[in-house]
């Protein structure tokens, strides 16, 4: 489930457009990262209501840990999207184990699913601000047929998931690896190929959170439509400067278009978020994922937000093995690995 870990697991994000893998050893010096990797895999076969491909999703993992010669085979992965249900909610006061016998009929009321449908995982956070008699709990609840399907991939792939986290967790923990612990609130938003994780912080605690159906995909699939050409050549016109396919005017008012729309979602969850905490204001936003990349939306959104917006650093705090990581392709990758790089530093018992 959700919490559970062994201890020194590989992190492993499985995206609908590219895998990455990390490993964090602890050392004499301090933790240290000593590999790091990534690879592409092909559209259609992990789609965001599911894995389409399980065999084609297991080779390329396969090849990863072949290519970056990671021997380890215990893993940490992440679910994220719309089949994830994350909840901060109030119950009465018990101990642990009644709350491990009643928290689906404690959940039943929050969970927009069927509840046998569901895997639940729960993690008590301490007494009710509101009510003595009251603990907050964090409530968590995936889809059993999307945790079976990665499951499966694992085994495909002969690995051994020892944890299933959430990204908005991975996200939280690479960030309070690298940063001070703030007082105030901090959003961390993650845009992937085809959904974005927002998670907002305060106190180093989330109270907020909101998977989103935006992402780098929708700036693929316009170009697609203009430039009547491929998913993959679409994703090289967005990535080469030098490209002669479409005018640089047109990519331009495509990435434009696309990111205000990203712009204007993130502001409504935002908006939410302030609606239900109207005492809190956000003290700064920090991006990672592949849509961090794009200077248009950073300026974009902190114009938006009237807030200060900066990329993640996801390895500024860990000994960097050199041997054995290409520098130049790690600083490149830093906001696309915060997902992995979190999952690679679970341990184990963590809560």
């Amino acid at each position: 489930m959700f919490f559970k870990k062994k201890d020194h697991l590989v992190g492993l994000d499985i995206g609908s457009r590219s895998i990455k893998v990390g490993e964090i050893k602890d050392t004499s010096s301090g933790q240290s990262l000593t590999r790091f990797g990534a690879i592409d895999i092909a559209p259609g076969i992990i789609e965001e209501d599911g894995i389409k491909n399980p065999e084609a999703a297991a080779d390329s993992i396969s090849q990863m840990f072949k290519l970056y010669n990671i021997k380890q085979h215990n893993v940490a992965i992440s679910v994220g999207g719309y089949s994830v249900i994350v909840k901060k909610i109030n119950v009465q006061n018990m101990p642990e184990e009644q709350l491990q016998e009643t928290i689906h009929l404690e959940a039943e009321q929050y969970i927009p699913f069927d509840i046998s449908d569901v895997n639940l995982d729960f993690q008590i956070l301490g007494g009710s601000e509101l009510n003595p008699n009251q603990m907050s709990v964090l409530l968590v609840a995936a889809k059993k047929e999307m945790i079976s399907d990665y499951l499966n991939v694992m085994e495909l792939a002969g690995l051994n998931p020892c944890t299933i986290d959430v990204d908005a967790f991975a996200l939280q923990n690479i960030y309070e690896a690298n940063y001070e612990a703030e007082n105030e609130c901090v959003a961390l938003i993650d845009i992937g190929a085809n959904k974005t994780s927002l998670n907002i912080l305060k106190n180093n605690s989330s109270v907020f959170m909101r998977d989103v159906s935006l992402g780098c995909s929708q700036i693929n699939h316009r170009i697609v439509s203009q430039a009547d050409c491929s998913i993959e050549e679409a994703e090289e016109i967005k990535n080469n400067e030098n490209q002669d396919r479409m005018p640089q005017e047109d990519l331009n008012e495509i990435v434009s278009s696309v990111v205000a729309d990203w712009t204007t979602e993130i502001r409504r969850a935002l908006d939410f978020f302030y609606s239900t905490y109207p005492d809190d204001q956000l003290k700064k936003i920090v991006l990672s994922g592949g849509g961090a990349n794009i200077k248009e939306f950073r300026k974009m959104l902190g114009v938006q937000t009237s807030t200060e917006v900066s990329m993640i650093n996801s390895f500024d705090k860990f000994h960097i093995d050199e041997s054995n990581i290409d520098t130049t392709f790690l600083n490149k990758m830093a906001p696309q690995a915060a997902i992995c790089l979190g999952l690679a530093l679970r341990r184990v018992d963590d809560k």
